[in-house]
C-alpha cells in the first residue's frame, strides 16, 4: 500500500513540476475584410489569420448570400500555415463568410465574418 501511495504521489509531483504544453483551439485573430466591414462590390479577396497553425486541406470557407443560399469559396494554397486565403466576386448585399478550420490540436473551430457589400462606385 505504501508503494502505491508513493507512486501516485511521485506521479502527481512530476505532473505539476513538468506540465505538458497546452494547445489552444484556432482562434481568428485578423480578417480582411474585417468583421462587419462595408466593402465595394466586385472581386473580394479574403484573408483570415489564426492564432495557431491550421490544416488547410480540412478547412473550409462558405459564403452565405442574402437569400441564405451558400457557396464554397475555394481556398488558395498560398499563405503561411496560420492563414486562409480566398476570393470571390460579390454583388451588393449582406453576406456572411463562414469559416471552419482544423487546428493542430485536432479540434475544429468555426466562426462568421459578416460583410455589407455596397454597389460598385458608391
Amino acid at each position: 500500500m505504501r508503494w502505491l501511495l508513493a507512486t501516485v504521489g511521485l506521479t502527481l509531483v512530476l505532473c505539476i513540476a513538468h506540465p505538458l504544453p497546452a494547445f489552444a483551439h484556432a482562434i481568428l485573430v485578423e480578417s480582411t475584410p474585417a468583421v462587419g466591414a462595408s466593402i465595394p462590390a466586385g472581386d473580394t479577396p479574403f484573408r483570415l489569420r489564426f492564432n495557431s497553425r491550421i490544416d488547410r486541406a480540412r478547412s473550409r470557407l462558405i459564403l452565405i448570400r442574402p437569400d441564405h443560399s451558400t457557396s464554397v469559396v475555394p481556398i488558395d494554397d498560398q499563405g503561411s500555415d496560420d492563414v486562409l486565403i480566398g476570393h470571390v466576386a460579390l454583388p451588393a448585399g449582406s453576406f456572411v463568410l463562414r469559416w471552419q478550420v482544423l487546428a493542430v490540436d485536432g479540434h475544429i473551430t468555426r466562426g462568421d465574418v459578416p460583410l455589407i457589400v455596397r454597389p460598385a462606385g458608391s
